[in-house]
């Protein structure tokens, strides 16, 4: 069996102050407990490596050697042991987030740049992408998503309230077609679609009404993953596009953009922030949390509202 590497420190510790008490002093434990830990190595080594008697430690042949490899090595582990302090006292490191894009753009971007500002020693990675990434594997610290796509083992932070979709057309498709008075009448309409990476399908588009609600699988002409893509498309009268409001807010307000069925929209539960339970989170995760917590409130689960 191969000796730990807590009874190699030991041992160099008798060895660096030729004392077992100073040793024991040193490393925290009792006199004893040192003397078992180098009888332990010697046991294992099958080497004697220190003289001992009532006044005097001195080291063999074998433990002098021993000695010169291991207490550079020693000090090496215990100076890399040292640089990790800081994760678990301050707020330091980079934190990694797979954040879908819509989720990235309106509700974690307009807050990371204050969250830098009050920790100066921290970075931000965003990975903007609407594949569902797993978070474990992929080296995530974190995910954004909407909370119906959060899974419920996953410990959730809100980010946002609740988000609106919208369906939207340009004047100059609207010049061509009549606008829809139901979902329905999508059918006859060209839109534009959103599709999720791992899928070969449109995303229906889904609308609710007088407790009535509906999936519509419309006729998208054109598709794509990314929301921007479409919301252009859409905005250059390539057909109707299922939008997120805030997403068109400016073009609405300035007529590039015209809503229709604006009765027949649901709410969505808005952009979480959620992560797996860890049982020893950095200093600087846990700084990320408390910040979004202040803002936004405590965690809660997916199905929860907000």
């Amino acid at each position: 069996m191969k000796p730990s590497l807590a009874d190699l420190a030991t041992f160099v510790s008798i060895a660096r102050h030729r004392s077992f008490k100073q040793a024991s002093v040193e490393l925290g434990v009792s006199p004893s407990a040192v003397s078992h830990a180098l009888c332990q190595l010697e046991s294992r080594l099958g080497l004697k490596l220190v003289n001992r008697t009532t006044r005097s430690v001195s080291l063999t042949e074998a433990g002098a050697q021993l000695h010169a490899q291991l207490g550079t090595l020693i000090g090496q582990i215990d100076h890399a042991v040292e640089s990790v302090q800081p994760f678990r006292d301050q707020a330091v490191g980079t934190l990694r987030i797979s954040a879908a894009r819509q989720g990235a753009r309106l509700a974690l971007a307009p807050l990371v740049a204050e969250f830098l500002r009050l920790h100066p020693c921290m970075r931000i990675e965003i990975h903007a992408e609407d594949r569902l990434a797993n978070l474990v594997e992929d080296g995530f610290d974190a995910g954004v998503r909407l909370g119906e796509f959060v899974s419920e083992n996953m410990v959730a932070v809100p980010l946002s309230g609740k988000v609106r979709f919208a369906v939207a057309g340009s004047p100059e498709y609207f010049r061509r077609h009549a606008p829809p008075r139901h979902p329905q009448e999508l059918l006859e309409h060209d839109c534009v679609a959103y599709r999720f990476p791992t899928q070969d399908r449109p995303y229906a588009w889904e609308f609710e009404k007088d407790g009535q609600a509906l999936e519509i699988g419309v006729n998208a002409r054109f598709s794509a993953d990314d929301m921007d893509v479409l919301h252009d498309v859409a905005l250059h009268g390539g057909g109707l596009g299922y939008l997120y409001h805030e997403q068109i807010r400016e073009q609405v307000a300035d007529g590039r953009l015209r809503l229709v069925l604006e009765d027949w929209l649901p709410e969505k539960s808005g952009f979480f922030l959620y992560y797996p339970r860890i049982r020893n989170p950095s200093f600087g995760f846990r700084a990320f949390l408390d910040f979004l917590r202040d803002k936004h409130g405590r965690p809660v689960a997916p199905s929860q509202p907000v």
